[in-house]
């Protein structure tokens, strides 16, 4: 059989690794069979996390609506819920801004649905 070298090869794939790893405590980003178990791993976290980081945003989204829409004497689901009556179509992202940086419409919004 014939000897195969990989020398080039072999180096930039360990390379590519380290360079993802760069960062990691003690030997995770050093030597290149740890890192590559620490790598694959902080992808899957990676993958997910970014699923996550929409459920997350969302539910900040719902306690801001929540927190403002309790001042005047509304639960939030029945906000959102005079909001599709009013057929007025505003995402959560939206309604938690205009609650945030611009009150009085924010509060023109509520006595719109009531």
């Amino acid at each position: 059989m014939v000897r195969v070298k990989r020398g080039n090869v072999a180096r930039k794939r360990r390379n590519k690794i380290l360079k993802l790893a760069k960062g990691f405590c003690g030997s995770h980003s050093s030597l290149f069979r740890i890192a590559n178990q620490q790598v694959i791993k902080s992808l899957l976290y990676a993958y997910s996390g970014r699923k996550k980081k929409k459920r997350v945003f969302r539910q900040l989204w719902i306690t801001r609506i929540n927190a403002a829409v309790k001042h005047y004497n509304l639960k939030y689901n029945e906000f959102i819920h005079n909001l599709k009556k009013s057929k007025i179509i505003l995402n959560r992202k939206m309604l938690s801004q205009l609650a945030i940086l611009d009150p009085p419409a924010f509060s023109a919004l509520v006595f719109a649905t009531k």
